[in-house]
Order: structure tokens, then C-alpha cells, then sequence
């Protein structure tokens, strides 16, 4: 656990589009606004880099790992403002040529890449003419991945992995869960701030949701409703409103342990899987 007691968080809310070099204009400015607001470790939505009605334009775009313009932006983004990023997700090279890795990729305060976890859960939805496949243009992945950060240790989980909750279990005690998201308006608006108030709960720890969150180019919306949980499932930050912006809160480990000391749940499993 880090010496202070406290350190604020932000999630970032885009509403990304076609046009990668305007979402990364975007990102850089919302990361600088979130290091300017004291901000330690900061999180981009998934796919922050390109949403787009074009199913194969992400696998044009995809990176070996290591290298590319997307990972070089993230890396240099962090080393520039101090700060640590979960950089979202990143369409990286997968084992199938017309697929990609959803990745999400951290990096450090001096701009090297610490972790990657490839989404494990890819996401299906089907209601009238609203139909989602991701396992047509996504490889999925297959590990758990925690690290350790000035935010204690941090668990990976990306969008859809939010209805699993057996992913956050084999995470360990962590201290912090990121998800990022582009969760659809019409699952979004009915469960995402439950299922991620439910997470928070059942695991003891803070969770920070960077989402997108509008109406995009081509004309998916997205719930948006970035927001950071506490350790008894209270939401202390959240965006309300679509479009672009940042919220920032306090990750307090005073909290954490009172939380876990007052209802030792954690401590009291039965059952493992």
C-alpha cells in the first residue's frame, strides 16, 4: 500500500469517432485536465482511439505489441504529465489477420508499460435491429491481470467482463478495479451503475469507470455516466451528462480498511472456484 493515505483518480468520458487523430487530440486534452486536477492515475473509455460503423476499420488500425502511434501517444502522454494511464483499450495484433486484441494497456508515471490485459469476455446483445457481435472482429483474451500502483493494487477488467463476477473474484483483494467501457444506451441505462455499484461492493474496493458516453458519428449512442465507487458502493464522482469531460475523486485507503475491517466479508468465503 502507498505511504499517503489518499490519492485522486480520474476517469475520462469520450464520445470517439472515425477520425483517430481527433480522439487523440481529445484524450491528450482531458489527460492534461485530469493531471492539472491532481489526478495520479488516469483512465481512457475503451476503444477511445476510434469507434466506428466500419467493423474491420479497427483491425486496420491494430498495433504489434510494443509498437505504433497509439501506444507511443499513451506512453508519451504519462511521461509528459507524470501521471499513471490505463490507456482504455487498443486494437493490438491478434492470432486471426481480420481480428484484433481489445487491450488495455498501463503505463507508468515515466512513460513504460507495466500491464496489458486483453478482454476476456466479448460482448453479444441482440433486441430488435440493435444487434452486437464483437466476437466477429475481436480475439478474446485469457488472463487475469493485477498490478501495483501509487492506487495500491489495481485489477484489469474491460466493458462487458462488468457481468462476470467470478473475473473480479480470481483477482485477488484488490484495492482498485478499472473498467472501461462503451457500453450501449439501452444495457447501459439499465445496468450499468448497478452491476458496478455491485462489483465495488462484493469485492471491498474502489472502482473507477471511464466510459464513452453520446451519440457517435455513426449513430451508436453509448450510456456514458463515468463514475468512481467506493468501497461500500457508493457513487462519489460521477459525469451525469453525455459528451466529453473528466471525473476525478479520492481513492482514501483509510476508508478501504475501515470498510473491510467494520464487515470483514473478504475474510469470511466459504466457497472458491
Amino acid at each position: 500500500m502507498p505511504n499517503s493515505r489518499k490519492i485522486k483518480i480520474a476517469a475520462i468520458q469520450t464520445v470517439s469517432g472515425p477520425d483517430v487523430a481527433a480522439n487523440l487530440e481529445a484524450a491528450g486534452r482531458l489527460i492534461a485536465e485530469a493531471a492539472a486536477a491532481g489526478a495520479r492515475l488516469v483512465a481512457l473509455p475503451e476503444f477511445f482511439v476510434l469507434i466506428s460503423g466500419d467493423e474491420t476499420a479497427k483491425v486496420r488500425l491494430r498495433e504489434e505489441e510494443g509498437h505504433g502511434p497509439i501506444q507511443d501517444f499513451l506512453a508519451g502522454a504519462a511521461r509528459q504529465h507524470g501521471v499513471w494511464i490505463v490507456g482504455g483499450t487498443v486494437p493490438l495484433a491478434a492470432a486471426s489477420p481480420d481480428k484484433v486484441r481489445n487491450t488495455s494497456l498501463v503505463f507508468d508515471d515515466h512513460g513504460e508499460r507495466v500491464a496489458r490485459y486483453d478482454k476476456i469476455h466479448l460482448f453479444g446483445f441482440q433486441k430488435g435491429e440493435e444487434f452486437y457481435d464483437e466476437g466477429r472482429s475481436i480475439e478474446a483474451g485469457d488472463d487475469v491481470v493485477v498490478f501495483d500502483s501509487p492506487a495500491g493494487k489495481v485489477g484489469l477488467s474491460v466493458c462487458y467482463d462488468l457481468r462476470f463476477p467470478e473475473l473480479f473474484r480470481a483477482m485477488g483483494m484488490v484495492d482498485l478495479i478499472v473498467l472501461p467501457a462503451a457500453f450501449v444506451h439501452t444495457t447501459g441505462q439499465a445496468h450499468w451503475e448497478v452491476l458496478l455499484r455491485a462489483r465495488a461492493i462484493e469485492n471491498q474496493c474502489y472502482l473507477l469507470a471511464p466510459a464513452q458516453g453520446g451519440r457517435h458519428p455513426h449513430g451508436r449512442r453509448t450510456w456514458g455516466h463515468s463514475m468512481v465507487i467506493d468501497p461500500w458502493g457508493e457513487v462519489i464522482a460521477c459525469r451525469e451528462e453525455e459528451g466529453l469531460g473528466v471525473v476525478v475523486a479520492e481513492l482514501d485507503f483509510d476508508r478501504l480498511a475501515e470498510v473491510r475491517q467494520s464487515l470483514p466479508a473478504l475474510r469470511h468465503r466459504r466457497l472458491a472456484w
